[in-house]
């Protein structure tokens, strides 16, 4: 097997050394933004949180379902005794107005829904949205215009609302979660599907690809070994921005009432419940838009910086951090030394 080799003088000889694999120079790029580095801290604390749900409840002495009607000042119409909402040893971020559940514990739990939901309908976006691409792509006439005119009936759909509709009139003894995932997975394809065709017509005319169809090899075979390598950073790049995008809409879902139903905790179900309660118990209202906020934030910094580093090319639509000002300070520093 060949390996890339590129050339270092040093003291008048040529050093050949082993070029630094993709994944390495990605790293390398990526490690240069602190403001993405941040950012893949705080997710992956928000994945740890979710993950550990049970263990931190158990920690805590409480979960996700449980009533305290003790804690509640039933005279002032269900506003938790005692200061900041109930905040205390046995409830570390106070309870819930009217039930008494441990908000510490729905929050947790709610990011093992609203992550879950994100991440699982992004794997089904990609999936669909590969497969159908390329198919366009490698097809011919007929079938990529088939298929390009099925992927813009999706694109034009108002996610939305066909969520809506769908979510309605599933009977309630499905899996809610699931069903959400389908449901956003299933509708909001389209887009990534254009950009695989797109980058697929453009990777076909390249000679390997043109040479691998010539000695007679499948388009299956040619979309695994030719194409998905080519395809990899933009898939990569579209994924990482829209795991935020899933956050959002899930949340979102919730909100309106047709996503998931209690009592399995979700951070949109908890606005809902908490629209009435911003004034009264204003951290029960403030500690789960605070959760999505950050949520949300942090993937798409981070999604943008996995971009920048993909195509160092690109600069950064978000323009974090002074590490390219710095940069062009020593560029220009270089060029007036060597004046």
């Amino acid at each position: 097997m060949s390996e890339a080799l590129v050339a270092s003088r040093t003291a008048g000889t040529d050093v050949f050394v082993p070029a630094a694999s993709g994944g390495l120079q990605f790293w390398r790029r990526l490690r240069t933004q602190r403001a993405a580095l941040g950012a893949a801290v705080v997710v992956a604390l928000l994945v740890l949180v979710a993950l550990a749900a049970p263990l931190l409840t158990a920690i805590e002495g409480q979960d996700p379902t449980s009533y305290h009607p003790a804690l509640i000042d039933s005279a002032r119409g269900g506003v938790p005794t005692g200061p900041l909402g109930g905040i205390g040893p046995d409830h570390w971020l106070g309870i819930e107005p009217q039930t008494g559940r441990d908000l510490f514990a729905r929050l947790a739990y709610g990011a093992r829904v609203s992550l879950g939901v994100a991440l699982a309908a992004t794997v089904v976006q990609i999936a669909f949205g590969v497969v159908l691409g390329i198919a366009a792509g490698l097809g011919n006439r007929w079938v990529d215009e088939l298929l390009s005119r099925i992927t813009d009936i999706f694109v034009a759909m108002p996610l939305m609302i066909m969520s809506l509709a769908l979510l309605a009139i599933v009977p309630p003894a499905f899996p809610r979660p699931v069903l959400v995932t389908l449901v956003i997975g299933l509708i909001s394809w389209g887009n990534i599907a254009k950009v695989v065709r797109a980058r697929t017509l453009t990777l076909k005319e390249l000679d390997h690809v043109a040479a691998a169809r010539l000695s007679g090899w499948g388009a299956w075979r040619i979309a695994r070994r030719e194409l998905v390598p080519g395809l990899a950073a933009p898939v990569l790049t579209y994924a990482a921005l829209l795991v935020p995008q899933n956050v959002t809409v899930e949340a979102a879902l919730s909100f309106l009432g047709v996503g998931v139903k209690p009592p399995t905790p979700s951070w949109g179900q908890m606005l809902t419940a908490a629209d009435v309660w911003y004034q009264a118990a204003p951290q029960y209202l403030l500690l789960p838009a605070g959760a999505l906020f950050v949520t949300v934030l942090a993937l798409t910094v981070l999604g943008d910086g996995v971009r920048t580093a993909l195509d160092p090319r690109a600069a950064s639509r978000l323009r974090v951090g002074t590490g390219r000002r710095r940069e062009t300070k020593a560029d220009t520093g270089s060029r007036g030394d060597s004046v």
